[in-house]
């Protein structure tokens, strides 16, 4: 094998946007897995389930809660970070967002039930898209609480871009 590079600086690209992990990081594991897509994503994919690992003692007491009503069913969830500043990003308000669309949609029983669940629009758990996004962000992330009803009478509210939610119901 020659010592060329198996890939180039668009492939970097195309991983980063396909993961949404750093830049160094995507040209390592593509470096690693000699330019093959699918075996660089498995590589990211344990490098961060150890990065979450490693992370996963380090205080959430940030975060956000949200409120809201999906085909008449009301769910009121609370996400934590580590900081205030990773929980108002785009990213981890759509993680937010989604979650209380499986909490709407599967009814799990609890925190641990719903890490189980299949993420929408995705064929990983929602403990594997939680694990990516911990690479992504950079910072421990975890579930609170969350309640749910399903009886068509729920009103949600949510102030201050999360500071506060509330599921009237």
């Amino acid at each position: 094998r020659n010592n060329k590079m198996a890939f180039t600086a668009a492939d970097v690209k195309k991983l980063r946007e396909m993961t949404s992990v750093g830049m160094m990081d995507c040209k390592k594991a593509l470096t690693e897995a000699d330019g093959d897509f699918d075996k660089a994503i498995e590589l990211l994919r344990e490098k961060g389930l150890a990065k979450a690992a490693k992370k996963a003692d380090r205080v959430a007491a940030e975060g956000v809660a949200y409120a809201t009503v999906v085909d008449g069913t009301g769910v009121i969830i609370e996400m934590n970070s580590e900081t205030d500043f990773a929980a108002k990003t785009d990213s981890f308000l759509d993680l937010v967002k989604n979650l209380a669309t499986v909490v709407a949609t599967e009814n799990p029983a609890d925190v641990d039930a719903l890490k189980a669940c299949k993420y929408p629009n995705s064929n990983l758990t929602v403990t594997e898209i939680m694990q990516e996004k911990v690479m992504s962000i950079g910072e421990n992330m975890q579930i609170r609480r969350f309640a749910r009803f399903a009886d068509n009478t729920s009103v949600a509210y949510v102030h201050a871009g999360g500071t506060h939610a509330v599921l009237v119901n």
